[in-house]
């Protein structure tokens, strides 16, 4: 598993099908964090993963901090508009987490200050909110997969 993506809170269902078959594809490893906005059987969840949900590694944790307990020497990346940082000026190692927020909030204030140094945004429009959040996983996932040329996808 080259990558991780982590969760917090995700809020919209067809969001997390999406980022989950993109997980599968890429072999990265999608960790869940509570609580969730739906119910993992939703038809909407089910139906953007497609028949990808077999194959996928897939954890659930009851916060943050239990996922951090569980990967204590994993670095963690967390995107926010509010980042000083592109998600392009870092280099990525095999094993990386990418943090992604719940869709109407973005990520808690305590999370985005004890990793300060690990923020990342993707650029856009000063006037916009944010992106789609699957849209933002896949954008920043596959950067990291490009870094180390593919590995196993090419």
């Amino acid at each position: 598993m080259p990558f991780h993506i982590v969760l917090v809170e995700p809020e919209i269902p067809p969001n997390t099908g999406n980022i989950a078959r993109t997980c599968s594809v890429i072999g990265a490893t999608l960790h869940l964090v509570r609580p969730l906005g739906f119910v993992i059987d939703d038809k909407k969840l089910k139906r953007a993963g497609l028949d990808y949900w077999h194959e996928l590694n897939i954890h659930y944790h009851d916060s943050f901090a239990q996922l951090k307990q569980k990967y204590p020497d994993g670095r963690f990346f967390c995107a926010t508009t509010k980042a000083d940082k592109l998600y392009t000026q870092f280099t990525y190692r095999e094993g990386d987490f990418f943090v992604f927020g719940k869709e109407t909030k973005g990520l808690p204030p305590e999370i985005l200050e004890e990793h300060r140094d690990t923020l990342i945004r993707i650029p856009m429009l000063p006037v916009k909110r944010s992106l789609n959040l699957s849209n933002s996983a896949a954008i920043v996932v596959y950067e990291a997969m490009r870094q180390l040329e593919f590995p196993g996808l090419i």
